[in-house]
């Protein structure tokens, strides 16, 4: 075995100069690993008129472009570098590629988010055997035959020649067929997200700039004040890929909320999320300014800034995401849940171990606590609920969900939202044991989940792009008789304000403790008195 593999070795040697090689991985690149792109082209097209077969051509041009200039600049600097990037790109676009097949992803900023975010139990939860076998096909062998390749020093003089005339050839194409350009900027956003490897390098890029640009200092809001000396608890309890569509509390078929319509909750209607992605749609629920537009920006967050303000702060997560917090308590799932007994303890149950002791050897009265699920998160649904949760089946036991029937699939995500059901009913049972105190739920996923409709999977698919149920979420809300009483709502359907649910938390949370400062805005407060109805009630 050894000797063949020497033999192999030998035998598949190549001697390149510097222009010729950059000429042919580029080529290859273009076809190789641009299958979505072709894809999406070939299926928005009449690649049998000559229209289409221009738009297409020009798009292998501009894929050619991109990878000429990029790789003709770093030879200009140093042609050692072109092998080791072109492995890289090599094994980068094998892992992509595999992703946008199976799941029908976008890799936009946004989806580069999900990436740097995903830990690794996230991470295992989508291998699978087609996965490796992709990897070694499309990454390893190419990686392989690169390896292979002797480079031949080419004078920067005729690289640079052969950049002008690449550039010329290239541009002069794309020139001469500016009518594809009608189409190819009609799917700018989508076909920028399928381009290997400037996809996911640009916007790994674009990402992680705008996360340097967070952690800087933040910079402190105005100070707040209480106006009641009420002892209060708030519990905040961030979802995760819940899509308000699967909740039968705004009347899906299903019953996945038996135990919240009978705890007197107020399901939020119209609720939608700042974002696709976990990091964006946190950061946007614990802003007091609409982010969703941006990771940039140097403020502190509703639990830093309560804590500030005097109020214990707890965070407990079972995931991940949160910008930076200076909060009073600050808990891993795994560090609380040893001491817990019940089916759902490994999972988002476990947060609720200590909960009601800890609230209670708070120094303040307020105390303001936040639960971040890890909820509904695929592809591997089936892992995010204890067996006795399962009522709806056959489930999905796949991370290829695609292979999944959609019954399948559907009973799988049913099971998360029951589940959650259940973790948000015993938030509340713990609640109802705390005495002498006004308490409050409220739970808002980050975002929602595609379960295939119209070919899509998971989430994170640009804002502008995802459909509804990426995007309409659960935004639910219950308060304690003595919460009720001490606010004086003239009427329950005063919760009315969900035209943009995370935009409303942060100024909820502060109308809850009855706190006021410069930066609070009444009209974003959904426990303010107001008209309207825009919610169903759920109550006993």
């Amino acid at each position: 075995m050894a000797s063949w593999f020497q033999t192999l070795n030998k035998r598949f040697r190549f001697t390149l100069g510097g222009a010729t090689f950059i000429l042919a991985f580029s080529a290859i690149n273009a076809v190789l690993y641009q299958l979505p792109l072709y894809h999406f082209a070939f299926s928005e097209l009449d690649v049998f008129t000559l229209p289409g077969v221009l738009a297409v051509s020009t798009l292998f041009v501009m894929v050619m472009l991109l990878s000429l200039l990029a790789l003709f600049l770093v030879a200009l600097i140093s042609q050692r570098l072109l092998k080791p990037i072109a492995m890289f790109f090599a094994f980068g676009n094998a892992i992509a590629i595999y992703f946008i097949q199976t799941y029908q992803v976008v890799l936009d900023k946004a989806m580069m988010g999900n990436v740097f975010n995903t830990n690794t139990a996230e991470a295992g939860s989508y291998l699978h055997s087609a996965f490796f076998l992709h990897i070694v096909l499309f990454g390893v062998l190419p990686m392989w035959l690169l390896s292979r390749i002797t480079l031949k020093h080419t004078s920067r003089l005729r690289l640079a020649a052969a950049l002008i005339l690449s550039l010329t050839l290239c541009i002069g194409w794309i020139y001469a067929n500016a009518q594809s350009w009608l189409w190819i900027d009609k799917h700018a956003r989508k076909l920028g997200g399928m381009i290997m490897p400037w996809s996911y390098v640009i916007n790994a890029a674009r990402y992680q700039t705008e996360k340097v640009m967070q952690t800087r200092e933040m910079k402190l809001l105005p100070d707040a004040h209480s106006t009641t000396q009420s002892k209060t608890v708030v519990v905040l309890v961030i979802g995760e890929s819940a899509r308000a569509a699967n909740f039968s509390l705004y009347g899906y078929a299903r019953p996945t909320n038996p135990l919240l319509a009978e705890a007197g909750v107020i399901a939020l209607r119209g609720a939608h999320s700042c974002s696709t992605y976990t990091t964006a749609s946190i950061q946007c629920m614990l802003a007091h300014i609409d982010t969703s537009s941006t990771l940039i920006h140097s403020y502190e967050a509703l639990p830093s800034y309560l804590q500030r303000s005097g109020i214990d702060t707890i965070w407990v997560s079972n995931n991940w995401g949160e910008p930076p917090l200076k909060v009073g308590t600050y808990l891993r799932a795994s560090e609380v849940s040893q001491d817990c007994q019940g089916s759902g303890c490994t999972l988002d149950e476990g947060m609720l171990t200590g909960l009601a002791q800890r609230i209670a050897a708070a120094k303040s009265d307020k105390v303001f606590v936040v639960l971040h699920q890890s909820g509904s998160h695929g592809p591997d649904y089936f892992n995010h609920y204890p067996a006795d949760m399962e009522k709806f089946a056959p489930v999905c036991r796949s991370v290829q969900t695609q292979d999944c029937s959609s019954e399948e699939l559907n009973n799988a995500y049913d099971n998360t939202i029951l589940f959650t059901d259940r973790m948000l009913s015993k938030t509340i049972a713990m609640l109802r044991t705390l005495p002498d105190t006004a308490t409050l739920m409220m739970y808002a996923s980050d975002h929602g989940e595609s379960l295939g409709e119209h070919g899509l999977y998971l989430h994170g698919t640009p804002y502008s792009l995802a459909p509804d149920v990426q995007k309409d979420i659960p935004y639910i809300v219950w308060m304690s008789p003595a919460f009720k009483q001490r606010k004086t709502l003239a009427a329950e359907a005063a919760l009315s304000q969900a035209q943009h649910a995370h935009e409303t938390i942060f100024h909820s949370v502060m109308g809850a403790f009855d706190m006021r400062s410069d930066i609070y805005k009444p009209q974003l407060d959904i426990f303010r008195d107001a008209a309207s109805n825009n919610m169903v009630t759920k109550n006993k």
